[in-house]
């Protein structure tokens, strides 16, 4: 007896579809990605020996950039002026002078910045204030 054969179809997956759904994700995800511009001012503190302070838990900090930039909690200030200082630090404080507020200057910070941002301190009414350093390094003598 002679049976007949049956004809096998190719079996097989077509991806067009899938690679149509990966490029659509892929576009969706780049347009709802939101980038942020992350502004960070780099300091080299200056070197002093003393015993390190527990950081506070509520507190309002001045950076300082080699530049004499400002930048008050990490938001970076449009100018240098005392004015803008005034202000940045009437916003975070909400008027409570009773904050501590830490300077954070770099090493080779212009002085007159650093006196600017103590003067609008004072102006504000600040009386804890604070200057940031870093650990002296020990020297080792053979």
């Amino acid at each position: 007896m002679k049976f007949q054969r049956q004809t096998r179809e190719d079996v097989s997956v077509n991806l067009t579809p899938l690679i149509d759904v990966v490029f659509l994700l892929l576009i969706f995800f780049m347009v709802t990605t939101t980038f942020t511009k992350e502004s960070h001012l780099e300091i080299d503190l200056p070197e002093a020996s003393g015993k390190q302070v527990a950081e506070q838990p509520k507190q309002i900090e001045i950076l300082i950039n080699r530049q004499g930039n400002y930048a008050v909690n990490s938001q970076a200030l449009v100018n240098n002026s005392i004015a803008t200082i005034k202000n940045a630090l009437q916003k975070v404080s909400n008027g409570d002078t009773s904050l501590p507020l830490v300077i954070t200057a770099d090493a080779n910070t212009p002085y007159q910045a650093v006196v600017t941002a103590m003067d609008a301190a004072g102006q504000m009414g600040f009386v804890h204030l604070r200057v940031t350093t870093k650990q002296k390094a020990e020297e080792s003598s053979p």
